[in-house]
């Protein structure tokens, strides 16, 4: 693809709240910004993740090793190690297109971040299941960007009190912010689909506490 002066110009999308388009209680901070990456983004991001270091690591779950139901790699400053799903994972240097997407979020919403997780999703079968961003080492009170890139995907929501549910279509280009304190109340979960053949990106951004690990 044709990269030559690209940039991540703003695009002038208008916001839209999906957290006050729900009719009930409670509901989801969150903000739903579709097709906010336009094609040439989407397609350096891409073309660019096709080098990334991706790696399936293994969980252990009641005496069993598992490999993870996807590839995935960390991003991020010096010192913003993470610790995450009981894995420790260093920091890889920042890729051209994900540091620009990083200024851009930053640009466009003020939101700071210093690590990005990609996960690689190969198709249908490559799954995330429930969990919340609430590490340790994420700077309290921030929020996380979430962007998708590539073939579209159901992505739940699910309230820890109420058991309360709420489903996302995410396409590629579509930005889904989750703002503080979300990760506290809600469980999100990307679940099988059998239909879906094609692969999907997804970039995380996250604002880290630097050197958390090193004592």
């Amino acid at each position: 693809m044709q990269q030559q002066g690209f940039g991540f110009e703003d695009i002038g999308h208008e916001a839209k709240d999906e957290g006050a388009a729900q009719q009930q209680t409670p509901r989801p901070p969150i903000t739903l910004i579709p097709g906010y990456l336009n094609q040439a983004q989407q397609g350096a991001l891409i073309d660019e993740a096709e080098h990334y270091p991706f790696s399936r690591p293994a969980l252990t779950l009641f005496g069993r090793t598992h490999p993870i139901p996807r590839r995935q790699v960390w991003f991020g400053d010096d010192g913003c190690d993470y610790l995450y799903s009981g894995l420790f994972i260093r920091a890889e240097p920042w890729p051209k297109y994900a540091l620009r997407l990083r200024q851009k979020l930053q640009r466009d919403f003020g939101l700071v971040s210093n690590g990005v997780l990609v996960n690689h999703y190969r198709d249908g079968s490559d799954t995330m299941g429930w969990h919340s961003d609430d590490e340790a080492e994420i700077v309290p009170g921030s929020d996380i960007a979430s962007v998708t890139l590539g073939a579209s995907r159901s992505f739940f929501l699910r309230h820890t009190q109420s058991n309360t549910k709420v489903e996302l279509m995410l396409n590629s280009g579509d930005l889904l912010i989750m703002h503080w304190p979300m990760q506290s109340s809600w469980q999100h979960a990307l679940p099988k689909r059998a239909k879906v053949t094609q692969p999907r990106l997804n970039l995380t951004y996250r604002h880290l506490i630097p050197h958390f690990h090193q004592g």
